[in-house]
């Protein structure tokens, strides 16, 4: 399974990441610690598919995807 990683520090919920994954792996939460900006979410990483889109598109770098 891939290993897909959000750092919640740079992410600022603006949702790219949603928009371009076509195997729908993200979604937004509202998370306790970051009260203020819903952040992404790898609900599904099973479901990954190595595309790297969410990687490519993220403007704050905030994702890293590697094969396990």
């Amino acid at each position: 399974m891939p290993k897909v990683e959000v750092d919640w520090k740079k992410c600022n919920g603006d949702e790219v990441c949603v928009e371009v994954c076509p195997v729908n792996v993200f979604e937004l939460q509202n998370l306790s610690e970051y009260p203020d900006t819903p952040k992404s979410v790898p609900v599904r990483k099973e479901d990954c598919i190595l595309c790297m889109a969410c990687v490519t598109s993220c403007p704050t770098e905030a994702i890293t995807v590697e094969e396990e």
